[in-house]
């Protein structure tokens, strides 16, 4: 009966060990966890802080779509070893700086997880970043058949949001592209001779707002103006 009462007592203490340690590497993970957020064309630079002089340091690559992507600096023969990465993705060394990974006019595919393992005299270090990019709609304003002004954000992400000045009746549609993409389709349906016949489309986007005016109702006479709002900035800032 001890024996049997001394195996049970072993086994919640076991229990509640491995517990502990889960939840203190969850902690951790989380810690050393952040997220990116880049608009395609932009640039920036992932650090790994850690502490000592490096002896190895990896970054490793999980990318929505396609392949692994491996960067492997070893200090004691100041070499880089790469595996099937994107030319945009490298690693970079500045004076007095740990190396960085550097990712160069990100695009759509460079989407994913970055995870830096670094190994040094102070022990090991672990970094990890979610990347997410976002994409800019095209817009184009034209007067359908109807004479109904038809406004188009095609393949923003995430997709854009559409309204209209003055406001008014409109219809709306979503096409999904494969890249993961969407184009936004308006339409303003309350043209009327109450109504004036300059319509404005304006767009909504994490990655800039944008409107455009055109005279489709009850005028047949074409008037488009555009204007930018507000763009952000063409490199995003270092981490």
């Amino acid at each position: 009966m001890k024996a049997g009462t001394n195996m049970k007592i072993a086994g919640k203490t076991a229990y509640v060990f491995v517990l502990l340690t889960i939840t203190m590497v969850m902690r951790l993970a989380g810690h050393n966890s952040s997220a990116l957020v880049m608009t395609v064309g932009n640039s920036s630079v992932l650090n790994c802080s850690f502490k000592g002089n490096t002896t190895l340091l990896k970054w490793t690559i999980t990318p929505k779509a396609g392949g692994l992507c491996t960067l492997v600096y070893r200090a004691n023969k100041n070499k880089t070893h790469r595996t099937t990465c994107s030319d945009n993705i490298n690693l970079i060394f500045r004076a007095d700086l740990p190396p960085a990974l550097e990712i160069w006019q990100v695009g759509l595919a460079q989407e994913g997880n970055y995870s830096c393992d670094v190994a040094s005299a102070e022990g090991n270090f672990y970094k990890r970043y979610h990347l997410t990019v976002q994409a800019p709609p095209r817009l184009s304003l034209s007067c359908d058949e109807q004479g109904s002004p038809v406004c188009e954000a095609a393949a923003g992400k995430p997709p854009a949001q559409l309204s209209w000045a003055p406001e008014g009746s409109s219809t709306a549609e979503e096409r999904c592209h494969d890249n993961g993409t969407v184009t936004v389709l308006s339409k303003f349906t309350a043209c009327s001779t109450s109504v004036t016949s300059v319509t404005t489309c304006m767009v909504s986007h994490p990655a800039g707002n944008w409107s455009q005016s055109i005279a489709c109702c009850p005028s047949d006479q074409i008037i488009l103006k555009e204007k930018s709002v507000c763009q952000k900035d063409e490199k995003d800032e270092e981490l």
